[in-house]
């Protein structure tokens, strides 16, 4: 049985907000200014549209609450969804565009008890260009948008949709120069910095700005990832046991303290191994010994002191060796 999508109007459609939508796409097509007309349609009817901003495989029940329950209460989405036609012989008839949390809240619903509502959207005919620069424009206004999401979506965009050129994709987007390196900046850090802030919307430009010039040198690169990764393994032990976990300023002071001067020089640094699994390593410089640990609720202490004592002696020994073989050349 085939299904045609109906006029939204007898779902609640909110005539405000359609009419700031309609504004909003008088930018982007040609004949804007005649009215649009919302259409209902089922969250499968829509394919998810790659140039999106949103983390989509993110989202979940809890993280959408609130707008599941206003949908639930309102019988729909009162702000329309964007969707563009798919092209002909695609699974799916429509694609979406704007809206990733309302299609999926509407999908949980129809699976949860609530088979009836259907998805409002608006159908627009934009290019992919355009359709990013109105997504950009949406999200801009949510809050739920982290910054290294959208970072992420103008490091995609701009080779995607400018040729590699910033600074047409500045000018596209009414951003500066600046502001635009800086989000980038941010769409490139490594996953072990972005692991080591409790959640991805922890991590932030004005972080970024720290970091980017420590990640630059090959020296300071190694030890930043190092404490990162220890990091990321500290704040996954506190989520999964339910306790506090470490805040962000303290992530970014710990990862440029990793970076201080006085510690070792490549050569000088010795893995700390315990068993089949690297536990930390011993680092040695002119200020002397220093010692990065990881220590798991379930470590074996005594045999963990016992590897360290060894290791700290070797170290020393090895310490001492070079400074004579130093006065001796």
């Amino acid at each position: 049985m085939s299904y045609e999508p109906s006029p939204a109007e007898a779902f609640g459609v909110d005539g405000e907000a359609l009419s700031r939508l309609d504004q909003r796409l008088a930018g982007f097509t040609q004949g804007s200014g005649r009215a649009r007309t919302a259409i209902s349609i089922r969250p499968s009817d829509c394919s998810v549209w790659d140039g999106n901003p949103r983390d989509v495989p993110g989202l979940s029940a809890e993280s959408c609450r609130s707008l599941i329950e206003s949908i639930a209460q309102e019988d729909g989405n009162r702000i329309p969804v964007l969707v563009r036609h798919n092209p002909p012989g695609s699974d799916h008839p429509y694609q979406l565009l704007v809206g990733s949390r309302r299609r999926f809240s509407v999908d949980w619903l129809n699976h949860n008890g609530r088979p009836e509502i259907r998805l409002t959207a608006l159908v627009v005919d934009l290019t992919d260009e355009e359709a990013f620069r109105l997504a950009d424009i949406e999200n801009r206004e949510r809050e739920d948008i982290t910054e290294l999401d959208r970072a992420r979506s103008y490091q995609n965009a701009v080779d995607r949709f400018y040729g590699g050129v910033q600074s047409r994709m500045a000018e596209a987007l009414n951003l500066s120069n600046s502001q635009l390196s800086r989000l980038l900046a941010l769409a490139q850090m490594p996953d072990e910095v972005v692991n080591a802030f409790a959640t991805r919307d922890e991590l932030r430009v004005r972080h970024s700005e720290v970091l980017t010039p420590l990640l630059r040198r090959a020296e300071q690169r190694e030890r930043v990832m190092f404490s990162a990764r220890q990091i990321g393994e500290e704040q996954q032990r506190l989520a999964a046991s339910g306790e506090r976990m470490i805040p962000a300023a303290t992530v970014l002071a710990r990862l440029k303290e990793a970076t201080r001067e006085g510690l070792a020089r490549p050569g000088n640094e010795q893995p700390l191994v315990l068993g089949d699994s690297r536990v930390g390593r011993i680092r040695s410089g002119r200020e002397g010994l220093a010692i990065d640990l990881l220590v798991t609720r379930d470590a074996d202490i005594d045999a963990l002191l016992e590897t360290l004592r060894t290791a700290l002696l070797d170290s020393r020994r090895q310490a001492v060796s070079d400074a004579e073989a130093d006065r001796v050349a």
